[in-house]
């Protein structure tokens, strides 16, 4: 498979703090478009913040971020309607049906219903 040398994600000293504690400690990572990427690491690595951030859900602390050319910090929203994300299956609602959970998060995520 031939990768392009396009940066769809770009994370340069990513750090998230809450409170006295740090969750993303100068994350610094890319992603080429056409790229598999994944994190792997123990429970409390900071993964999950990590991508919290990556999905416009979370501001970092401090650091660069950016989701398919568009920043972080002034172009969430435009982060968000130009990407996809589902959370792994104990995020999901047993009493909603599949649509249901994905309208759910949809709407969570500012995202207009198409048909």
């Amino acid at each position: 498979m031939d990768v392009s040398k396009e940066n769809i994600i770009t994370v340069k000293d990513l750090v998230k703090r809450f409170g006295h504690f740090v969750a993303n400690d100068h994350l610094n990572f890319e992603v080429r478009k056409g790229e598999i990427f994944g994190f792997l690491g123990a429970n409390g690595a900071g993964k999950t913040t990590a991508i919290r951030i990556l999905c416009g859900l979370s501001y970092p602390t401090s650091g660069e971020v950016k989701v398919g050319g568009y920043d972080i910090y002034t172009q969430r929203n435009l982060i968000k309607r130009n990407i996809g994300y589902m959370s792994q299956k104990f995020s999901l609602y047993d009493d909603l049906t599949v649509f249901e959970n994905i309208r759910f998060y949809g709407v969570f995520m500012d995202l207009a219903e198409k048909r």
